[in-house]
């Protein structure tokens, strides 16, 4: 009788309780186990290459850090390691730059308990998961192409959705600046880009729109 292959996770989530719930989800499976766990960038990246996992799942709003920096930086130090999303950020903003990013996968949090496994073995299995929402939504923007009237938020690079929302999250210049470890004048060059993209003229619009695309699409 052949062994089952036992297939080794790392993941990479802050929130406490959600990470002790996927690590009791994963090793309820036969086949797969949690080889390690981090809560930020810096800890995954110092742990994930002595556990030598065959996926990673990765949360894309990990505190201080960014789960996207993290996709990208895991990609270009090992592009065959599969990565699977688990975010609350909104699907349709997120998922076609996480796997721009390198990402295979993309979840939402809400349903993690009901699609994750599923997930992992879709993406072992060499295929791409995401809902059937936006596989569809990707599905139809590759047949008519860009939508009109779609959200504008999604013209912003990742930099600019990362200032964008701190703008939004109530924060200085001068605090983004420290948070993502640049100038003030790049975070104010970004800003005017921003503004630009958006079609927002004063500064205090901009922070009012982004304060509710915040409230609206970052529980």
């Amino acid at each position: 009788m052949v062994e089952k292959k036992i297939r080794q996770i790392f993941i990479v989530e802050d929130h406490p309780i959600f990470r002790r719930g996927l690590v009791d989800l994963i090793d309820q499976e036969d086949n797969l186990r949690v080889c390690g766990t981090a809560r930020d960038v810096s800890r995954a990246l110092n742990r994930i290459g002595r556990a030598a996992p065959d996926l990673v799942i990765v949360d894309l709003g990990l505190k201080g850090s960014s789960g996207m920096d993290l996709i990208q930086i895991l990609h270009s130090q090992a592009p065959y390691l599969p990565i699977l999303v688990l975010s609350s950020y909104d699907e349709q903003v997120y998922a076609e730059r996480c796997l721009e990013a390198g990402a295979r996968g993309y979840i939402n949090k809400k349903e993690a308990a009901d699609l994750v496994i599923q997930a992992i073995a879709d993406i072992f299995e060499g295929n791409v998961f995401l809902s059937p929402k936006m596989t569809a939504v990707i599905l139809n923007k590759l047949k008519a192409g860009p939508a009109a009237g779609a959200c504008p938020v999604r013209n912003l690079t990742n930099r600019e959705l990362e200032i964008f929302t701190l703008i939004g999250k109530g924060r200085v210049p001068g605090a983004i600046a420290e948070k993502l470890h640049i100038s003030a004048k790049t975070v104010y060059s970004h800003t005017e880009r921003i503004k630009e993209k958006l079609d927002i003229r004063h500064s205090s619009e901009l922070v009012r729109f982004a304060a509710l695309w915040v409230e609206r699409e970052i529980p």
